[in-house]
């Protein structure tokens, strides 16, 4: 399993548009996908908005988010679990 988190900083004014675009149109594109999991969507106080999707392989990446709801480009990071 693979586990892609995915985050973006909003803009100030724009938090809650970028959660609902999270939503209601990115993870949509891709919730069909037989190697997907699941998707949990996180916020912070800080405007910050956090995707964690768990794959089967081969994750995909979420669309880039309309420019007027961001404050800078999103990031994603692939983990892996460690056994312990």
């Amino acid at each position: 399993m693979i586990v892609r988190m995915w985050e973006a900083r909003a803009e100030s004014y724009a938090l809650a548009d970028l959660i609902t675009w999270v939503c209601d149109t990115a993870l949509p594109e891709f919730e069909h996908d037989p190697l997907h999991l699941s998707s949990e969507v996180f916020s912070s106080t800080d405007h910050r908005v956090v995707v964690i999707s768990k794959w089967r392989s081969s994750p995909r990446s979420l669309p880039d988010p309309p420019v007027m709801l961001i404050a800078r480009a999103p990031h994603a990071w692939d983990f892996t679990q460690v056994d312990r």
